[in-house]
């Protein structure tokens, strides 16, 4: 049977493609999003420690990003290499791609596991100061993070063979699941079992791992367009650069979260405000902010697939089409997004502090930071929009020169010189809507000219 009659992504109406293949992305992501979210929600509510112990896990996070990062990265590239090749019909070509996917992420993993044994009490160290208890409590978090992340690695390039072939709702079933295991989980090993910001570990871990057995599962039944014989786990080196001639850029891309963090908690520890309340106060906000990103980043890799495919078969109106409604409907996710977030900080914000012993102040400056920040998120989802167009035409540089705007380039000086106030702590996050408006400007002149050289 013709490809392009079975694949909906060569002919079902653009405006309600991206909706059925985005939503269930969106839905995804933000479930990823939200093991950080819950994890910390649990741990600030430890009564006396809640503090401290979230400090720990802001301090890890970074490195949490950057497993994601680099799992991300190789999955946008096989999505897009994946989709492509789908789109061209070569179905050795389809086999051979996922068979490197396969490969490249038990490389990952192996990267990430002598990591967590040998280098986590290292990192913590970095950016604890002489805080024993932070230290302590961080390596533990971060050593099983790492050292099991083979569920988080995984998952991703599964997910990307369910997602090239327009299976996005069995990807998202298998996510559901790591999440909702994770929720049982952390309440069980965090209170009743009394195990700490371990406990928040091992929930974490073990919600991956079912998250991606589930997707093994649902590839190897029903996954038909991809063959899964072992015999195409064989690495071909033209084949991994050409997965990460795409996918580089967005494992760099998602990698600037955790510099963009790792920076903003040395700023905001060198700054006039208490460290544990500053540090703590923007490592919550910035793992709600990530229900936003992530959910920017759904609808960046729905384009991923759907452009790369319909560029693939060089149609150009259906190009056209998918440009248009991947910029319109990431605004309206992010204008919903924003609302909510203006009009619920308060009482999102409350959910780190039901025991209120040592994290009030935090909830305050959270609360504050939430309402600021979330001015920047449309002019943020524009942004990550024009990112996910020019990695399915073919360009490298130009969204990682995107990133490296909104996360670094404007964000640090600018955040510097917040923290030289004597009000820190009410006018720092000005910092992220600034830098979000003036990379929004940039970003629409770089996809006008890529569109002129490109399509």
């Amino acid at each position: 049977m013709d490809e392009q009659k079975t694949n909906k992504m060569a002919s079902t109406p653009m405006k309600k493609l991206f909706w059925k293949m985005g939503l269930p992305m969106i839905i995804s992501m933000v479930l990823q999003a939200l093991y950080n979210v819950i994890d910390s929600i649990f741990v600030t509510n430890m009564g006396k420690q809640g503090a401290i112990a979230n400090q720990a896990l802001t301090i890890a996070f970074p490195i949490q990003i950057l497993i994601i990062a680099v799992g991300v990265g190789t999955g946008v590239g096989l999505n897009a290499l994946l989709s492509k090749s789908l789109g061209e019909k070569n179905a050795e070509k389809v086999n051979k791609v996922a068979g490197n996917g396969i490969f490249l992420s038990i490389c990952l993993y192996v990267i990430f596991l002598l990591f967590g044994i040998f280098g986590s009490r290292w990192f913590i160290s970095l950016f604890a100061g002489e805080n024993e208890q932070v230290i302590s409590m961080g390596t533990v978090y971060l050593k099983i993070c790492c050292s099991l992340s083979v569920g988080a690695i995984g998952f991703t390039v599964y997910e990307r063979f369910l997602q090239s072939t327009g299976k996005t709702m069995l990807s998202t079933i298998a996510q559901i699941l790591g999440a909702i295991t994770n929720i049982i989980l952390d309440y069980i090993f965090i209170y009743p079992l009394k195990m700490g910001v371990a406990g928040a570990a091992w929930a974490t871990v073990i919600g991956q791992i079912i998250s991606l057995l589930t997707a093994m599962i649902f590839h190897y039944k029903l996954n038909k367009e991809i063959n899964g014989n072992p015999k195409y786990i064989k690495p071909e080196l033209n084949l991994i650069k050409a997965i990460y001639n795409i996918g580089i850029s967005a494992a760099i891309m998602q990698g600037l979260l955790s510099v963009m963090m790792a920076g903003m908690n040395a700023i905001l520890g060198m700054s006039k405000a208490n460290p544990i309340i500053l540090v703590g106060s923007f490592g919550i906000y910035y793992k709600i902010q990530q229900i936003v990103l992530f959910s920017a980043f759904g609808l960046s890799n729905t384009i991923i697939s759907i452009l790369s495919f319909n560029y693939g078969m060089k149609n150009k109106e259906r190009i056209n089409d998918c440009i248009k409604y991947g910029i319109i409907d990431t605004i309206i996710v992010t204008l919903v997004l924003t609302c909510i977030f203006e009009l619920f900080a308060k009482p999102i914000s409350n959910l780190f502090g039901f025991t209120g012993e040592s994290t009030t102040e935090i909830i305050k400056i959270c609360t504050i930071a939430l309402r600021i920040a979330s001015i920047g998120y449309i002019f943020m989802g524009f942004s990550v929009a024009v990112q996910g167009i020019l990695q399915s035409i073919g360009y490298a540089l130009r969204p990682l020169i995107i990133s490296l705007l909104r996360l670094i380039i404007f964000v640090f000086p600018i955040a510097y010189l917040f923290t030289l106030s004597n009000n820190v702590a009410n006018i720092v996050w000005w910092t992220l809507p600034i830098a979000e408006i003036l990379t929004a400007i940039i970003s629409a002149f770089i996809l006008k000219k890529s569109y002129k050289e490109k399509i």
